[in-house]
């Protein structure tokens, strides 16, 4: 996807989370235990809040987060800070600098995805407070799952080894994409494309496996084949790198 399109549907789910949060603010989140629905767009406005004062400072906020105003109504806030972001996305490049948390990226660009997925995640976590989610767009959640599966869970794991994890191999399917994880005990790598030794298979709908591999939906949305004791090792790893 384009920096382009990562914007727009920065804004069609901000708009869409806002509208679906403000039906009901005291309304519990199921998929984020002990949050309200104002705590759910309180938390989104404040990670908007963050990105847009990195880039304008060029360096992370410190101290952060600052003193918000307590009584601050929420989903006004939310709509605020998601205007300014989306302005802020509007006036720059994606090549534009902006400090990251990801060393391999210091761009807006790195913040337009990011932000893409945060909204359309947490927009589940509102609709799922209420009912049955909206699919997400196809294009999105296909990217989603690569930026799940490459940033949030590649990488090194030896701050919290898995001594089950010894090799296992899951292939993840979404759309025309393959990517393959092997699950070491101290590290674990994504490599695009179906790789020998693969003992299980998680696939589906884009949709579905995105938010699957988010905790956004159940295992039963989606089609799996294989060792499910490499399922769930998969699954355990999956909550600890999104948490």
């Amino acid at each position: 996807m384009r920096y382009g399109a990562f914007v727009e549907q920065v804004d069609h789910l901000g708009t869409r989370l806002a509208d679906t949060a403000e039906q009901d603010l005291e309304v519990a989140v199921p998929t984020c235990p002990g949050w309200s629905a104002s705590d759910l767009v309180r938390h989104v406005a404040q990670v908007y809040e963050h990105k847009i004062a990195s880039t304008e400072l060029q360096r992370a906020p410190d101290p952060w987060p600052p003193g918000w105003p307590a009584d601050r109504d929420p989903v006004e806030w939310f709509r605020d800070a998601h205007g300014r972001l989306l302005a802020m996305f509007r006036v720059h490049e994606p090549t534009d600098p902006s400090p990251t948390w990801w060393p391999d990226d210091q761009t807006v660009g790195f913040w337009a995805r990011r932000m893409a997925h945060e909204t359309a995640i947490h927009g589940a976590d509102a609709e799922l407070a209420f009912g049955p989610t909206t699919p997400l767009d196809a294009a999105l959640a296909v990217d989603g799952i690569d930026e799940i599966l490459k940033i949030m869970l590649a990488g090194d794991w030896s701050e919290a080894p898995s001594p089950e994890s010894i090799g296992q191999r899951v292939a993840v399917l979404g759309g025309d994409r393959t990517w393959t994880i092997t699950l070491g005990r101290t590290a674990i790598q994504v490599a695009e494309g179906f790789l020998d030794g693969v003992s299980a298979t998680v696939g589906g709908e884009p949709s579905n496996v995105d938010l699957w591999l988010w905790g956004r939906a159940p295992e039963e949305a989606l089609e799996v084949s294989g060792e499910q004791s490499d399922v769930r090792l998969l699954r355990e790893r999956l909550v600890l790198a999104t948490q």
